[in-house]
């Protein structure tokens, strides 16, 4: 992120009425335009926790963001660039029942049209090209998906700050401050199935996701470090049993690990493989990359990959 750049987040909101694609449409009151869901980055955010909070606050509607759908960029009157990133959002009827949202000072109206319409009624270019992003998604039939996350382990104790065994080896005060801030990225893509490499540096770094969660971690030693280095790992069995389940799963374990994982994600959807998985396996602690795949045709490919970079 550049100091002179103004940073956002949003999405396209959906629901299905009908059998019939609808989409949600902002009325602002102040600048009496229609637009999508989104806003300014608060300080500490990382952009999908961001898109997800707006979203909300916005409309009322809780949402786990699905595959991203591009990114605007536009001149503000301060002359300052404004950068907006845009996920599509499924729209849960429950999530609609939920919503408390009430015409407010910023918000007039909130409006479910079809696609159609939308294309119509957006006030700008920039969105209206957001929108027709995520329609070629739905016209390659990938509408629903669900996210697989790569999840290296936060920052750990050097080996030689460490006395005891690899696999104890606990995080680092920086590694322990980075588990704590990947718990709202996480949530905003949905993350409900923790697994995890049994070393600690892995379980202490889903910590506080599963507290949030209230979810338990399941520590399995097929995506470990010391079973890799034995040649005994097995990310094949584990990466089947998550595209199967059709859930979505954050996977924590190593940086030599995590080549093996995304490679497994490739050959169990039956993705051609290529520099972009070496690219998303490459992570630094405490990064992720999501892997997003189709609800209702895992085996179509990967939709999208997207990498999240830790807090500074």
């Amino acid at each position: 992120m550049t100091e002179t750049a103004v940073y956002a987040a949003g999405g396209v909101v959906w629901r299905i009425v009908d059998d019939k694609l609808r989409v949600l449409l902002i009325h602002r009151t102040q600048y009496r335009d229609v637009t999508l869901p989104k806003g300014k980055v608060d300080p500490g955010e990382m952009l999908a926790e961001t898109a997800a909070r707006e979203i909300f606050e916005e409309t009322g509607i809780r949402v786990s963001l699905g595959v991203p759908v591009g990114v605007s960029r536009y001149r503000l009157p301060s002359k300052r660039i404004k950068i907006v990133h845009y996920w599509a959002a499924e729209a849960t009827e429950a999530a609609i029942r939920a919503s408390a949202f009430v015409p407010n000072k910023e918000i007039a109206a909130i409006e479910w049209v079809t696609a159609k319409k939308a294309l119509k009624r957006l006030s700008y270019p920039v969105d209206v090209e957001i929108l027709e992003n995520f329609l070629a998604l739905v016209e390659q039939g990938v509408l629903r998906t669900f996210p697989i996350v790569a999840l290296r382990h936060a920052k750990a104790l050097g080996r030689e700050e460490w006395e005891g065994t690899d696999k104890a080896r606990p995080l680092a005060p920086r590694g322990k401050k980075q588990a704590y801030s990947i718990v709202g990225p996480l949530l905003a893509f949905g993350a409900r199935k923790l697994i995890s490499s049994p070393a600690t540096r892995c379980v202490k770094t889903l910590a506080p996701l599963s507290a949030a969660l209230g979810r338990t971690i399941d520590k399995t030693a097929l995506i470990g470090q010391d079973a890799w280095e034995e040649g005994s790992s097995d990310a094949r069995t584990v990466i089947g049993e998550r595209v199967r389940a059709r859930k979505p799963a954050v996977l924590c374990s190593h940086g030599p690990v995590l080549p093996e994982i995304l490679s497994e994600l490739a050959l169990a959807t039956g993705t051609l493989k290529g520099s972009y998985l070496g690219s998303a396996s490459a992570l630094e602690p405490a990064a992720f990359s999501v892997v997003h795949l189709s609800v209702d045709n895992p085996g179509s490919g990967i939709v999208a990959i997207e990498t999240h970079l830790p807090k500074p």
